[in-house]
């Protein structure tokens, strides 16, 4: 198992779209995360694909290729992923700028995190705040 020493993350959220080249789409211009790969299949699906947004990352892929995470992931729901910005504000106006629906605007929460929630073409729940906790070595 992987320490809490710094590098390369050790848990990566992975997510499936009916349309990954949109989802990636959304995410790098509304969201604001970079591409790292993108791998296809010959058809054009997207095998696996990696996204960065700070020292995190999301692995994504396209539904239906019949994989084994594929078929697992079968009927599943939507998911959920917090991401660490900082600069709340901005970073909601860009999702707001690239047409993303915003389900909660930038709120101060009680616990000292300033936040916002967005969801992506395909139901999937984002939040992106402030609150980043500290993961002692």
């Amino acid at each position: 198992m992987a320490g809490i020493d710094g590098g390369r993350p050790s848990i990566y959220p992975t997510l499936l779209y009916a349309d990954a080249k949109a989802a990636i789409r959304q995410l790098t211009e509304a969201f604001g995360f970079i591409e790292l790969s993108v791998y296809e299949g010959e058809d054009g699906a997207v095998m696996h694909a990696e996204l960065v947004q700070g020292n995190g990352a999301v692995m994504l892929g396209s539904k239906g290729t019949g994989s084994v995470f594929d078929s697992a992931m079968k009927g599943a729901g939507p998911t959920g992923v917090y991401v660490v910005v900082d600069d709340v504000d901005t970073h909601h106006q860009q999702a707001v700028d690239h047409g993303a629906e915003i389900l909660m605007p930038p709120t101060d929460q009680e616990y000292g995190s300033r936040d916002y929630m967005a969801r992506d073409i395909e139901g999937n729940i984002w939040s992106f705040g402030t609150y980043a906790p500290e993961i002692a070595a």
